[in-house]
């Protein structure tokens, strides 16, 4: 699996993107990253230079990858998908400094006790579309992605430069990151979670609730909760340096 690094700092900073996307999604942030950190910039199996990767797109499989190649001392930060794999890293105690998420939470579906959920029919929907009209439903994502930004038309245009800058992503591992976020469900293993967590959210977003990321921080153990106002789904392109003075509060928080 394809993993970049960036930057000269001395703290170390795992950054997982995702769903269809690379770790060259977060170019924007690094600037306001590279004199703290040592970034590790992932790609997710079938996703950029990791298309050919023989790693199964599973969380299991995932996070075994990353934690064999980054050291134990790093902050783990995933955005939506990639949130997923880093809260289940940690979840299974992997060692880390500490965790952010950025617009993820522990179950991205709406259920009976989780209201803020997305409706399953959406999710449903988009892997339908897979089938008949792969890169209209990558692109109909993206809108979703951009929409309630303050920025929105901005955000769509750089998601979209984005999305095929390191080729297109495999379509078995799109179905795959879909059923991940369908059927994930980690909210059992937040109130034991030692490790120092900050969540990120966006409150325009309209993929990720913010009310759902903060009812997920209230349910974790040395968690803050970030409500940047003005952004939606990706506020690492719009409004960066707010991102990255929540990830570096981290190095303060952490033991």
């Amino acid at each position: 699996m394809h993993i970049q690094t960036h930057g000269y700092g001395p703290n170390d900073l795992v950054l997982i993107h995702g769903w269809a996307m690379h770790g060259g999604v977060f170019a924007p942030l690094l600037p306001y990253l590279q004199h703290d950190f040592h970034l590790h910039l992932v790609d997710l199996p079938g996703h950029g230079h990791s298309r050919e990767s023989t790693v199964p797109l599973t969380l299991d499989a995932c996070v075994d990858a990353i934690a064999a190649h980054v050291p134990d001392t790093a902050i783990w930060c995933g955005w939506s998908l990639g949130g997923l794999v880093a809260l289940h890293a940690a979840a299974r105690g992997v060692p880390m400094q500490a965790l952010a998420m950025l617009c993820a939470t522990p179950c991205f579906v709406h259920r009976d006790d989780w209201p803020h959920g997305m409706s399953p029919t959406v999710f449903a929907d988009f892997a339908h579309g897979l089938h008949y009209d792969w890169q209209g439903t990558l692109d109909r994502f993206l809108a979703l992605e951009a929409f309630g930004s303050e920025h929105a038309k901005e955000e769509l245009r750089s998601l979209r430069d984005a999305l095929f800058a390191r080729g297109k992503p495999a379509l078995s591992v799109l179905a795959d990151g879909l059923d991940i976020l369908q059927n994930t469900d980690l909210r059992p293993a937040l109130p034991s979670l030692q490790t120092h967590s900050t969540w990120i959210a966006g409150r325009r977003d309209r993929l990720v609730n913010p009310q759902a990321m903060q009812a997920a921080a209230e349910m974790s153990p040395h968690a803050h909760f970030i409500n940047i106002a003005q952004a939606g789904h990706a506020p690492f392109l719009t409004h960066a340096a707010e991102v990255a003075h929540g990830i570096k509060q981290l190095l303060e928080a952490a033991p």
